[in-house]
């Protein structure tokens, strides 16, 4: 049992159980084991793990009542954030985790069966040929990436999961205003808009966070994403 962990969870008062926090802890060593024979993450010492990526992924809920989202789209997961600890400490949710490289999947889906995560699935595929899928497009209340490509080209790739009235939620660094204007023009030719962006420190740290927060307001045309590599090579602008 870790206590800085679970003052971190006070801080941003997630409620948890001992089962929740031993979840973690597999993850963790499913992590660190699977990390040995393929790249998963750089950050391997327990207590970042616990801060730069689980505490990361959960600072979600400083931007939005989690509570009342039912469904999530984690697009482009990699090793599973933010998707799986979402679903650890929010079992409510039913989460679907995409990610275009096969090996991370069968990772995934080690972690979801040996930590016992129902109502979560992990698909194989880039998520420009998932979103035209009518099963995948426009069907989620809520969109998360914690992807590195520019926001412009993630709400290309993004937005067209959320249902109208959802939202998509882009985990940034804390310096994003120049990126944030670039992106504007295509988050609008999307259907969605710029709600606000919360800025904060990743407890006990000086790390700086930004996750904006982007409303879907209309449908977006059939035809985004455009084909594949479109999106990051040439983002609208």
């Amino acid at each position: 049992m870790n206590h800085k962990f679970e003052n971190m969870l006070h801080y941003l008062n997630i409620d948890y159980t001992n089962d929740m926090l031993v979840q973690f802890d597999q993850y963790y060593d499913l992590l660190m084991e699977w990390n040995k024979v393929m790249n998963l993450t750089g950050i391997t010492e327990y207590e970042e793990v616990i801060t730069k990526h689980f505490i990361d992924s959960l600072s979600i809920v400083k931007a939005i009542d989690v509570n009342d989202i039912s469904n999530v789209i984690d697009v482009g997961t990699g090793a599973g954030f933010p998707g799986i600890p979402i679903k650890i400490a929010f079992p409510h949710i039913n989460i679907t985790l995409l990610d275009s490289l096969n090996k991370r999947i069968k990772f995934l889906n080690d972690v979801i069966d040996g930590i016992g995560l129902k109502c979560i699935t992990a698909i194989h595929g880039r998520a420009e040929e998932y979103a035209k899928k009518k099963e995948y497009r426009e069907r989620y209340d809520l969109c998360v990436s914690r992807a590195v490509a520019n926001l412009a080209s993630l709400s290309e790739y993004c937005i067209p999961y959320v249902k109208i009235g959802g939202q998509f939620i882009s985990y940034k660094s804390g310096l994003i205003d120049e990126e944030l204007n670039l992106s504007k023009n295509a988050i609008r030719t999307l259907g969605g808009k710029i709600k606000c962006i919360v800025k904060f420190n990743l407890p006990e740290t000086d790390i700086s966070r930004s996750l904006v927060i982007i409303n879907k307001i209309k449908k977006t045309e059939y035809r985004y994403p455009r084909k594949s590599g479109l999106p990051t090579k040439e983002p609208l602008s």
